[in-house]
């Protein structure tokens, strides 16, 4: 259908719509919706390529067998993990536009598995993930599947690009050849949709050990060299376990191992689990030996010394052997499981636990033979030796649980040789190791400025959280003098000799101990700005502090002693004891359980040296949001009972205005006395959250509610009948709307009526818009203060947003929705009972139940979390307690003036002398009914 097409069908809808029946209305707007649809989105059958013919590209390699059966065995068979490749620029090629640029990794999973007739081979169909470094969105084209539909591709590109291809093929066990032809389909970087068809040749061995476990080969095109879908061959590997063994462990054989200091695995646990949880980041410790020897793992020039080494890969045979990857790399990212082989800076290696010495010991090998295509790369070179084990005791310098080495068993002169390493664990990273325990060795500095008398007496009487409480970590801001903030968070590590297990209890009475603790904390922040510490710039960087000290639980105070890691395993200049900076001091105040509105943790951070000192830092602002259990669970159930009260407040305004219209339905002739201005106000109320998308704006705050208080399915459910709710409520009002439009505009005689009305509108909208922009005013006003530094960073979570003080003055308005009633009764001089008591009584009642609601939530609990609130929001402008009072006491008043006007008459409650006038003569309504 061509646009002129379009444009004439949708005119043509629209005619059709004006002059049909109720009852065809429906059809003609789904109609003009297709036409609507057709001319403004590109939908297109792709219709298959003919499937590629396995015999012509594969049958030299593996013959083309006869399918027998299914074999359900299909999940894991033939899975490839840990892909790399190289190729296929003209596919994944970085678009200039963009300039972000992602590892390039691939991985194969089977679809459907079969066995043949032939012994040993087995008919396969799969998939082929490819994930590049260009940003264009993914569309797959099975081969083997049906045609689907293809949509335009987003406006806005999405990060990382890539292609899926559906294959099928022969594998055979024996020879380990396995052969794949199929397609798939993408976007390429001029936006133009392409079709694919490949061969895909690997060899997958059936049986593999760390040799043989490299499975290797080669994707490529079938188009012809001339067509624009041709590429370049893709060379791959990738790492296969099938019916993996264990061949190396010489390990044992190296550095003797340090029983006495390492932990032993009791209880059955297996050394593999806890080899997943330790590592995805280890730190690399070069020694005074590496000035002159060269300590690379790699054997070979990458442009720059490894600073930090991952795990990935890991899979594990019983509990205590694993066959893994171990990728080195000068960022301190979190590795990922299915880390992609890049064979010059990842080792592939395998180990088991040693009992005997309490230690993991591995074997690693290079990856050789790569530099022309990765089809021909192998594994070799398994001198690099491994030791891991897990650290029996931690302190305020050595927090890392997990240590070891890694060296060579070459000679100095050998080709590959480097020196050895240390490594360990980050301090933020910790596992959970049975027997781990804490040493304290700065309790004592702290005693003396943490128990001064005066600091305590502040807090005494309050309740607090214990030592063990989950409310003891929280996430918080740093600030500077400079007023750079940076984020981070905060948990303790020990408390006592235990290892920290939050209690998620929220008893406040049994959740208290009036005793000193010893804790220690880590304390981890960032900034994406120049956050200067000590004559050291961080950013976007991490900064670690350990700290350990007391915990006061009766008054809620923590007092510690800090250390920071000076980076000396890089610096040889600085010796052993000059690697840390332990001259810091740490507090933190926690407000009570039963703080108050606007009470957050609150502490500082300072250096105990010399001004003069070069490690001197000026003291950091540290504050915190975070809410206790006790509180977020407080929150929650406001949150479901002001859910119910939105939905009872909603009902209730439906069925005001319903007897509304069945009092107007007894009474026709008071429908002309009804102010057009009130109803138009009372029925954008209802219509305004339809019409302006207030629906997103929900969603996004359930959102945030979600993160704190994780309560998601309640309020979704409920949303949907909310929706419904209200829309019937709108479409009452707007009937009530019509039929008293509808009654003047019949009848030559209510011209007066409309110049009464048109009075309102006169007063009204000047009053409106007058208190719109005094409302936009106080909005800039709030703005200004908001952007203070530190109040910014206190009150991160409250968004001042200019639709937000509207939303609040709107609420403003539909509370005061009589007065436009009350103005056409005085002008008009009426006390004709236009309004029944149910409806403006009712109505009444509905608009001021959230402020009577709020002020009693004021009073009855003692901390409310702002962004749970759905009713009644105090932090709005016009929900304090001075507005609880005001907006119910001039409801109530408008409320007893319509029930004067309406008694006797609309100007009764004004001195005699101005009551008087030429009123309006009363003639006979003729109902248009």
């Amino acid at each position: 259908m061509d646009s002129d097409t379009s444009r004439r069908f949708q005119k043509s809808s629209l005619l059709g719509f004006l002059v049909c029946s109720e009852s065809q209305k429906l059809l003609w707007v789904l109609l003009f919706c297709i036409g609507f649809v057709l001319n403004n989105s590109t939908v297109a059958l792709i219709v298959p390529s003919p499937e590629v013919e396995y015999t012509l590209y594969c049958n030299n390699i593996v013959p083309e067998s006869t399918s027998t059966v299914m074999d359900a065995s299909a999940g894991n068979f033939l899975k490839l993990q840990n892909g790399y490749f190289t190729g296929g620029d003209k596919i994944f090629g970085q678009n200039p536009e963009f300039g972000i640029n992602n590892p390039k990794s691939l991985s194969f999973r089977t679809g459907h598995l079969y066995k043949t007739d032939a012994e040993g081979v087995f008919k396969v169909y799969g998939s082929l993930d490819f994930q590049g470094s260009s940003l264009h969105p993914v569309i797959s084209n099975d081969t083997h599947k049906h045609g689907h539909l293809r949509y335009r591709p987003p406006r806005i590109p999405v990060r990382r690009g890539g292609i899926r291809f559906g294959l099928h093929g022969f594998w055979s066990s024996s020879s380990g050849k396995l052969c794949l032809v199929g397609s798939g389909s993408s976007y390429s970087i001029d936006g133009s949709f392409r079709n694919y068809n490949v061969v895909l040749k690997l060899n997958y061995p059936n049986n593999s050990n760390i040799f043989t476990s490299l499975v290797s080969g080669v994707l490529e095109s079938l188009d012809t060299q001339s067509s624009l879908n041709y590429f370049e061959p893709i060379s791959m590997v990738g790492i296969s376990v099938r019916n993996y063994e264990l061949t190396l462990d010489e390990c044992l054989n190296g550095i003797e191992g340090k029983k006495n200091i390492s932990l032993g695995l009791e209880g059955g646990r297996g050394a593999c689990p806890l080899l997943i949880s330790s590592a995805d980041r280890f730190e690399l410790e070069y020694g005074s030996h590496c000035v002159s020897v060269d300590c690379n793992p790699l054997g070979m020039n990458i442009g720059y010394m490894p600073k930090f080494m991952f795990l990935t890969g890991i899979h594990c045979f019983g509990k205590q052997s694993a066959q893994f990857l171990l990728r080195v790399s000068k960022e301190p990212h979190y590795g990922r499981y299915d880390e992609p082989l890049v064979p010059n800076t990842t080792l592939v290696a395998e180990g088991s636990w040693d009992g005997k010495n309490n230690q993991f010991c591995a074997t690693a090998c290079r990856v050789l033979n790569f530099s022309h295509s990765l089809s021909d790369a192998f594994i070799g070179d398994c001198s690099i030796k491994l030791r891991l084990r897990f650290s029996s005791t931690l302190s305020i310098k050595s927090r890392s649980n997990t240590i070891g080495q890694i060296w060579s068993n070459k000679t100095t002169n050998d080709s590959g040789y480097f020196g050895e390493l240390l490594f360990h664990s980050l301090a933020d990273k910790m596992i959970r190791v049975p027997g781990l325990k804490y040493e304290y060795t700065k309790i004592e500095s702290v005693k003396g400025y943490c128990l001064e008398k005066n600091t305590l007496k502040k807090h005494k009487g309050k309740k607090y959280p214990n030592s063990h409480s989950s409310d003891l970590r929280f996430y918080m801001t740093i600030r500077n003098r400079n007023g750079v903030v940076g984020s981070g968070y905060s948990s303790p590590l020990f408390v006592g000799d235990l290892f920290y297990e939050p209690v998620w209890s929220t008893n406040k009475e049994n959740n208290i101990d009036y005793t000193l603790v010893n804790i220690s904390y880590m304390i981890s922040f960032t900034s994406s700005i120049d956050f200067n510490l000590g004559g050291k710039t961080f950013m976007n960087t991490s900064l670690v502090i350990s700290a350990e000290g007391i915990y006061d639980a009766e008054h809620g105070r923590l007092c510690m002693v800090g250390c920071r890691d000076l980076g000396s395993k890089h610096n040889q200049n600085l010796k052993k004891n000059d690697s840390f900076d332990c001259e810091i001091r740490v507090t933190i105040q926690f407000p009570p359980l039963d703080a108050k509105r606007g009470a957050h943790v609150q502490g500082t951070i300072d250096s105990t040296r010399e001004r003069k000192d070069l490690l001197y830092f000026d003291p950091l602002e540290l504050s915190s949001n975070s809410i206790y259990t006790s509180q977020a669970k407080e929150s929650v159930w406001r949150m479901d009972l002001e859910v119910t009260m939105v939905l009872i407040t909603n009902t209730l305004a439906c069925i005001f205005v319903g007897l509304q219209l069945l009092y107007v339905k007894k009474k026709p002739k008071e429908l002309p006395f009804i102010s057009i201005a009130m109803l138009t106000v009372i029925t954008l109320g209802h219509m305004s959250p339809l019409v302006l998308n207030f629906e997103a704006l929900f969603v996004s705050n359930r959102n945030r509610q979600n993160v704190f208080l994780g309560s998601g399915s309640w309020l979704e459910v409920n949303e949907v009948i909310i929706r419904v709710i209200t829309m019937f409520a709108f479409l009452l009002e707007f009937r009530l709307l019509q039929l008293t439009w509808s009654s003047r505009s019949y009848e030559e005689t209510h011209k007066g009526i409309w110049v009464c009305e048109k009075k309102v509108l006169f007063l009204c909208l000047p009053l409106y818009l007058g208190g719109g922009l005094i409302a936009f005013f106080l909005h800039q006003w709030k703005i200004s203060q908001y952007n203070r530094p530190f109040r910014r960073a206190r009150m991160w979570y409250k968004r001042l947003s200019l639709w937000g003080d509207l939303k609040s003055y709107a609420g403003l308005i539909l509370d005061g929705f009589l007065l436009p009633q009350i103005i056409f009764n005085l002008f008009f001089n009426s006390r004709e009972k236009a309004l029944s008591p149910s409806f403006y009584v009712g109505t009444t009642v509905v608009r001021l139940l959230p402020h009577v609601y709020n002020l009693y939530m004021a009073y009855s609990s003692s901390w409310n979390f702002d962004l749970s609130y759905l009713y009644a929001n105090p932090r709005m402008d016009f929900f304090s307690k001075s507005w609880d009072l005001i907006i119910p006491f001039f409801g109530l008043l408008f409320g007893a003036l319509i029930y004067l006007q309406q008694r006797f008459g609309g100007r009764c409650f004004l001195p005699k002398r101005f009551r008087h006038s030429s009123a309006y003569e009363k003639v006979p309504v003729v109902s248009n009914e």
